[in-house]
């Protein structure tokens, strides 16, 4: 197991550093403060680092998202004080980079094809793009519900 971390190690990295990297123009597109951009920059890298070892332990991508969204959104939560931020947009800039772009693009692609198939020829590619479109909608949707529960359990201190 240790053994399977170390191998893993390297592609952890490369993932943090460029959810970091994309985290930070995201926060610089979504007008976050520059004291905060290091922020932005932190929990990109642990958004999709936690995405990442996920998927190495075999979770689907809809999981793994899920748990990384909760994960970054918590460290917002608990991290102290935004300087003026809010901290919704400091958990959506370091989770952008985890909206799976490359499934939609072949949703997209798959379903604009489907205008020069005959029909009959039709039912392998529909079956293809709505298969892509809907990790497209699960992997939102469990971002959204990650970044959501710890905003409404900080929202109600009583819970």
């Amino acid at each position: 197991m240790i053994a399977g971390l170390i191998a893993a190690a390297p592609h952890v990295a490369h993932q943090a550093l460029f959810g970091a990297i994309a985290a930070v123009g995201f926060g610089v597109l979504f007008n976050i403060g520059p004291g905060n951009l290091v922020r932005c920059a932190l929990l990109g890298a642990v958004a999709l680092s936690v995405r990442t070892m996920g998927q190495n332990a075999g979770w689907s991508l809809e999981a793994a998202t899920f748990v990384a969204a909760l994960t970054t959104a918590c460290a917002v939560y608990l991290g102290g004080p935004q300087r003026g931020q809010a901290p919704n947009a400091l958990s959506i800039a370091g989770c952008i980079a985890m909206v799976p772009g490359a499934f939609f693009i072949n949703a997209l692609l798959g379903f604009l094809s489907l205008t020069s198939l005959p029909p009959e020829e039709a039912s392998l590619t529909i079956a293809t793009s709505l298969t892509a479109l809907l990790r497209v909608i699960f992997t939102l949707g469990a971002m959204g519900a990650g970044l959501t529960i710890p905003a409404q359990l900080a929202r109600h201190r009583g819970f």
